[in-house]
This record gives structure tokens, sequence and C-alpha cells, in this order.
């Protein structure tokens, strides 16, 4: 702000100078001393210059709420860009007509890709929406040493970023074990943050008290992955904020809600993780996050304040989070403390979206830095054969509306040569994943269950956190297909079965994201699930996407699997498929 900027907001919050927009007839969200209010709200520029008696401020613009409330702009705390499959300037056109001004952005998905050109990028591209994108610099590329992705981003390449204003601090520190251990490498990064006065983002699944204890001692600020009000409380008290999260795969908000209290709902923040165009279109976005609070019983500006006020200062977002003099102007109003229904979105004090449209014109940033990252060695129908000296094998259990899997155990079908066959009745699958960044070459193959697949194969070059290849499938000719097919169209997902593509997506941005629209990329993915259904036989009780998309993480328990091979995340160690003696 330059001293013409201040001397004029300071002459319209007195008085005496009318102000450049003045909205009258609402009732004001006052987050900070919980109470709505009626008056005026006058915006000189980008900014909120006051709060007025009812009728008492002049303005070169009057706009009538008409008895509308008068909400700041939703902030989300965490989410995953790529994960939408859209481009940011794309995303940002979706969110910004349901209320969300701001999100806090973690590109960690197109750095494990493309490394430092995916952060550029997605930095760029940012300024393609007036929705406002902040940053937090990828903490774990890769997210463990126990698979193989585009770049690696010790402490040393992370100076850089943290230096950037639009940058609040590392994501979350999904190596928990090596903070926990107290590995250099880790360390690092975490004494670089702290050095910057910068926050560090965590992800922390099921950790125990002392383990626990020994992560928040890092300085970790927050965690989005509570999945029960016990862990919850835990981190609570531990001096975490925590974001109760509500996304396209994971739905944590209702479980967590009971636990939320007067005494500790300033610590609690809202936010989606991964969310897909289906979500938006179908349910919104933070404004049904504060729907489903308010449904819970907490009380309207409860949940008003952890979609606003909660999450600026989780962020240090000093400029936003509520409705007072000298705050950005980003303002929602919505016609009832139930639906939350956003009629007018402004941001920076001029009207960006109206009754479900997003106003500004569409831009779009260069993207060939991110384009052509397919780099795959002498893949072949052989690197999926999986020889077998024994039925009894491990299988990664899909666990319906989650992201944890189970470590089961099965009976698998093999023929005269000790080859494993599909055998619909016992409900197992082959699931490999490819290498695509270095050309290693390798490629892990394991079994998973409850997924359901019975015909054909499913590839996909989504698959957190390096978004090498995931292939599924009933027999080794069509999921070989399937990756190939995939390469060629440059990523996205292909479904495939007896030879014959039946539906596909590309995703030529990394691998992770589409350059069209997010109603293409929605009828799309909505034409891939039906597939998957009809013709696939995938479980209906599953996302066939979005499952699939989380099997390769080797941070979330309890079996998965990488290109290196079957992971078992509790014993934080390789296994073979074939079940030992005793196990």
């Amino acid at each position: 702000m330059d001293k013409d900027t201040l001397k004029k907001l300071i002459g319209v919050a007195a008085g005496r100078i009318p102000a450049d927009l003045v909205i009258r007839n609402g009732i004001i969200a006052d987050v900070y001393s919980g109470r709505f209010i009626e008056g005026d709200l006058a915006v000189s520029g980008p900014y909120i210059a006051a709060i007025t008696e009812p009728g008492s401020s002049d303005g070169l613009e009057i706009i009538d709420a008409q008895g509308q409330y008068i909400l700041p702009g939703f902030i989300d705390g965490h989410i995953h860009i790529e994960s939408s499959f859209l481009s940011p300037g794309e995303l940002g056109r979706l969110l910004l007509p349901l209320g969300t001004c701001t999100i806090i952005a973690d590109p960690h998905e197109i750095v494990n890709v493309c490394g430092a050109a995916g952060l550029e990028y997605m930095m760029t591209a940012a300024f393609d929406t007036v929705m406002d994108i902040k940053f937090m610099a990828p903490s774990c590329v890769p997210a463990t040493p126990f698979e193989h992705s585009g770049a690696v981003l010790d402490a040393r390449a992370l100076a850089a970023p943290l230096r950037n204003e639009n940058i609040l601090g590392l994501g979350e520190f999904m190596d928990y074990n090596a903070v926990i251990a107290g590995e250099d490498a880790a360390l690092e990064k975490i004494l670089l943050a702290k050095s910057r006065d910068r926050l560090i983002d965590g992800h922390s699944p099921g950790l125990g008290a002392r383990e626990l204890n020994a992560y928040a001692a890092a300085s970790i600020h927050t965690d989005h992955e509570c999945t029960t009000p016990e862990e919850m409380e835990q981190r609570l008290s531990r001096g975490m904020y925590v974001m109760l999260r509500q996304g396209s795969a994971c739905h944590d908000l209702k479980n967590l809600l009971p636990a939320v209290t007067e005494q500790n709902s300033r610590r609690c923040i809202l936010c989606s993780d991964d969310y897909q165009p289906k979500t938006i279109f179908e349910q919104g976005h933070i404004n049904n996050d504060i729907k489903i609070c308010v449904e819970a019983g907490i009380a309207p500006m409860t949940a008003i304040r952890m979609a606003t006020l909660n999450t600026a200062e989780c962020f240090r977002l000093s400029d936003r989070g509520g409705l007072a003099p000298g705050l950005r102007a980003d303002m929602v109003l919505v016609e009832d403390l139930k639906n939350f229904r956003a009629n007018s979105v402004f941001v920076q004090g001029k009207l960006a979206a109206s009754k479900g449209s997003y106003l500004p014109v569409f831009r779009s940033s260069d993207d060939r830095s991110v384009r052509g990252s397919f780099h795959v060695r002498d893949f072949s129908a052989k690197k999926l054969a999986l020889h077998l000296k024994s039925d009894d094998v491990w299988v990664i259990d899909i666990r319906p509306g989650s992201v944890v899997t189970g470590k089961g155990q099965a009976q698998a079908a093999r023929n005269s040569s000790g080859d494993f066959i599909c055998d619909p009745s016992r409900g197992i699958a082959k699931i490999a994943v490819v290498e695509r960044h270095r050309g290693t070459g390798n490629v892990g193959v394991g079994f998973i269950r409850g997924y359901g697949i019975k015909r054909g194969a499913i590839a996909i070059s989504v698959a957190h956190d390096s978004h090498n290849i995931i292939v599924v499938g009933v027999n080794d000719t069509d999921m070989t297909l399937a990756v190939e097919r995939l390469i060629n169209i440059g990523g996205g997902v292909v479904l495939l079965r007896d030879g014959k593509t039946l539906e596909e997506m590309p995703l030529p941005l990394g691998g992770t994201m589409s350059d069209q629209s997010g109603e293409w990329v929605n009828r799309k993915l909505e034409a891939l699930q039906q597939t998957a259904f009809d013709e696939l036989d995938v479980s209906k009780d599953v996302e066939p996407l979005m499952t699939l998309c989380f099997m390769s993480l080797p941070v979330i328990p309890e079996l998965k699997i990488t290109d290196m091979g079957l992971f078992d995340v509790k014993a934080f160690k390789f296994i073979k498929t074939e079940r030992e003696k005793g196990e």
C-alpha cells in the first residue's frame, strides 16, 4: 500500500471522502466479537474502510444487500490443486463463485513430477484467477525414499522458494518417521523454515502419544489427517491447528465435529485436501463445509470462523479472515445461515462472481514447461509377470471411503507354471506401479482386494505422491496395453478391455492436470466412473480413480505399493508378495 492509497482509505473511513463501494441493508458477520450486526460496509479500492450505522455512508456505488448476510471470504486451509485435474486458473473459476476467496495450496504433486519448473508454473498460473492462491513449498519431494519421483528437493533447493512472499512455509511433512527419528535431511528442512520464520504443515495419521510429542516438538503447526475425535483432541492439546477435512476421497468433517467445543473451536479450520469437479458441482466447497457444521449443531458464527478467521490466523494472513477497516475487501453475500449459498462474491472490493457465475476474463498461462513428462524404459508384459511359489500372499485391502488400506492375507490362483491368474471369485486383482520419471525400468507388482475389477485394466498417471503409473487389471495383456496407451496420450486415465480402449482422459500437464474446462473434466470423470462400473465391474463401494491414486502413497497405512515393491507402512519396510511361514 502506498501513501496515496492509505490517505484515501483513512479519508473514506473517517467519512471525509465517499467510498468507492457501500453495501447497505446487510447483516455483517463480526467474527471478532462473535455477533451479527446491521450496518453499512464501506470499501475504498481493495480495502474495507469502515463499518457504520445503517444508511450513514456515502459511496460512488451503492449495493442493497436486501437483508443478506455479509461474510468474510472463505479460505481453504489445505488443498492440492492437481488433485482436481484442473489448472490453477480453472479451479479458481469454479471455486470463487462458491465464496472461496483464498486457498492454501501445496503443489507437491506437480513438483514431484517436474521439480522447480512445476513450482514455477503453478505460481505463475495462480495469477490466471482472481481467487488468491497462496502456496506452501513442498517439503517431501519425494515423500519418502521408497519410490522414485521426478525431482528431489533438499533443504538447499527449498531455500529460494521460502524467500518468496507468496509461499507461507513448508507443505505437509509426510515423512513423519524421518522427523521423529531426527534424520539430518528432515531436520535441515525444518531448521531452514524456522530460520525464515515460516510455518510447517503436518501429516501424521495414527501417530501415538510419544511419537506425536516428537513430531509436534519439531514445530509442526497443523495436521489434516485426523479421522477420529481422539486424534483431533491429541493434536489440539499439543498446540497444533487441526484441519477438518472434507474432500472427494476423505470425508472426516462429520466424524470430527463432535470434538469441536466452544473452548477449542478457534484452533479448528476447514480444508478439502483433494477435491474433484464432481464434488464441486454437486456439493460446493467450503460453503458446503460450513453448512455441514451448522447441520451438526455447530453455531453459525463458530462455523464461519473455522472457514475464515481461524484459517487466516493459522497462516498469519493478517490482511483477511474478517470484515474490519484496513483488511482486504473479500466478501461473500449469502441469503441465510443454513445453506450458505453465495449470491455475490467480492475480491478486493470488486464483484468477482454473481449467482454462481465467474465474472473476470479467464486467462491461461504458458504450460509448455510441464508437458512431456514420461520417461519409461523397457516396459513390457514380462515386467508384470508374478511367479509364485506359494498360494499364500499379502494383499492391499481397500477400505471404502478411506485412503487407509489394510494388510490382508489371501489365497492366489496359479497356473501350472506358478504364475498368478485372476480368479474373480477370490476377489483379488493384480496391481502394478511403473516408474515414469527417470527411466529406471522399475515395476512394482502386487495384489489388491476390494477394488472389484473383473475384466480389463485401468491405468492412471495420478499416483500420490510421486505420480508414477498405476495399473490394475485381470490380465497382463490388457494392463500392458493400458500403460502404453497412457504414455501415448501424455498421461491421464485409460480404461481398456480385450485390447480395446473403452474410455480415456488425457492429462497433459505433468500427467496430473487437464488443459480443458472443469465441465469437460467432470463429464470425462463421470464417463470413466460409469465405464469402470459397467464394463469392468469395479465395485460401486469405491471411487474407481481416486482410490487408485492413493495406492502408491507409502506414508498412509497399512500396505501400499510403489515402483520399488510392496511396502508395509507400519513396519516401514518392503515385504515380499508371498507370505513367509510364521508371518
